[in-house]
């Protein structure tokens, strides 16, 4: 790899640094190139991305790059994923790692904030931010839904009354 090459990567690699929500490092010694392309699969699908890049080109990259500096995982056989969401790249690793045994969870980033391996499981537990609209839409349907069901219910109420007076009175004719 040519030094222009090598610039090019460490550009690429800030810009993704810079345009997620989190980054996460892991070992992944010993892996198949099978199990590598279902994690990519499976991280393409989510909306986030898995890169292997020399840990001295990753390291040269956080240098300017707007994400804590987690240069300290960036030893031995590590491979980077991330996303624009901050729980996809660390739902979809911890997913991963309970799998595969040969995936080890190092830690990561979370914009400011370094996170380490029990603190990227924390994360991966929380819920993403398509579940969580999804729950406050709820949340703000169920009054309305509530409302309609109350102001509906005199109405079918004095329905349900004169069908039983009508019901009556033909029994008595």
């Amino acid at each position: 790899m040519d030094k222009a090459e090598k610039q090019e990567l460490i550009s690429s690699l800030q810009d993704a640094f810079n345009a997620s929500g989190s980054v996460v490092v892991a070992h992944y010694s010993g892996l198949t190139v099978a199990k590598m392309e279902d994690l990519r699969v499976q991280m393409k699908q989510a909306g986030g991305q898995v890169k292997v890049a020399k840990n001295r080109l990753a390291k040269l990259a956080l240098e300017n790059a707007d994400i804590a500096d987690f240069g300290e995982f960036l030893t031995g056989p590590t491979v980077l994923t991330y996303a624009a969401d901050p729980i996809t790249a660390a739902k979809i690793s911890a997913k991963f790692a309970k799998a595969n045994d040969k995936f080890v969870i190092l830690g990561g980033a979370m914009g400011e904030t370094k996170l380490d391996s029990t603190q990227v499981a924390a994360l991966a537990e929380l819920p993403s931010l398509d579940e969580l609209r999804a729950k406050l839409a709820g949340l703000v349907k169920q009054p309305a839904t509530n409302i309609a069901a109350i102001l509906n219910a005199p109405g079918g109420q004095i329905a349900r009354v004169i069908s039983a007076y009508s019901t009556k009175g033909e029994e008595a004719a």
